[in-house]
């Protein structure tokens, strides 16, 4: 009886398939799994980083109880920090150690005039969680630093990297904060303080303090020895998506007791592109001030 013989290119053929399922495997393994903490310092690392940024953004916010949506452009430089957004035909040029701290508005309607406005102030702060000044990616860094602390040695407890998803075509990391314990409680007003500096101080929402604080009709109405309502975080839950590239928060979630309170979407990100110095004056060829 003849002994049946493999045919000679089946051996090489079988040899082949080892060295692509071996190729295939080590591609699937070769990124280990990101540890919470891992994430999140690199994420700090990535922040720390920026020098420039151009982005899109649209963002959703509960104003008065119902969600108020607006789409903005935006050109920003860390230091000296330098600002210019767009927003539904209105320009907002804001450059430090300039026009004497107070944004230049174009408010693109009557009066047809530009204008010089604190950031600070009711004009441009109504209907805002924010001010021009938190634009970009270290407000919330010092918010997740801030719950890094309140985590201590628990940082497992409160942060969690929860798997990956696709935005906007880039693979990004999947980021849960949760502050189980988040309530309400007393805070006694101090000398000369308001609800903007008690919120960047305490690392809290200012406007979600107004909004929980019926009493006071705005940032600036309380005054020294006024007891009012304060959270004792930003949040109580957190829902982050982080681009595996840049490594910086792209899609922004934020619940508090009542429910969504804030969403913040980037899109056509750009990091570290310079831009020119004239994109930064009232005088650039593509604005209207």
């Amino acid at each position: 009886m003849k002994t049946k013989t493999l045919p000679l290119f089946l051996p090489i053929i079988l040899f082949a398939l080892c060295g692509i399922l071996f190729s295939f495997s080590k591609i699937h393994t070769s990124e280990p799994a990101l540890g919470n903490k891992d994430l999140i310092d690199k994420i700090f690392a990535s922040i720390d980083n920026v020098k420039t940024v151009r982005y899109s953004l649209q963002c959703n916010e509960r104003i008065k109880g119902r969600m108020q949506h607006t789409e903005s452009h935006v050109k920003l430089q860390i230091s000296p920090r330098k600002i210019y957004l767009y927003i539904k035909g209105i320009e907002v040029l804001w450059i430090q150690g300039w026009n004497k701290g107070d944004a230049l508005v174009n408010p693109g309607s009557f009066p047809y005039i530009d204008l010089s406005l604190d950031p600070y102030g009711s004009l441009m702060r109504k209907d805002q969680h924010h001010t021009i000044h938190e634009m970009g990616f270290h407000y919330l860094a010092d918010i997740l630093r801030d719950g890094m602390k309140k985590a201590g040695d628990k940082v497992d407890k409160y942060f969690s990297v929860f798997g990956e998803e696709v935005y906007e075509g880039r693979p990004c990391y999947k980021l849960s904060i949760t502050y189980p314990d988040f309530a309400w409680g007393p805070y006694t007003v101090k000398k000369g303080e308001n609800l903007t500096t008690i919120a960047r101080r305490l690392r809290i929402s200012e406007y979600m303090v107004l909004e929980n604080n019926p009493k006071l009709s705005s940032f600036f109405d309380v005054k020294e020895g006024q007891v009012i309502q304060v959270p004792n975080a930003y949040a109580k839950l957190t829902l982050l998506l982080i681009d595996k590239e840049y490594l910086l928060p792209v899609n922004n979630k934020v619940f508090d007791d009542k429910g969504l309170f804030e969403t913040y979407e980037y899109h056509d990100l750009k990091v570290n592109i310079p831009i020119a110095p004239e994109e930064f004056t009232s005088k650039y060829k593509d604005y209207h001030f």
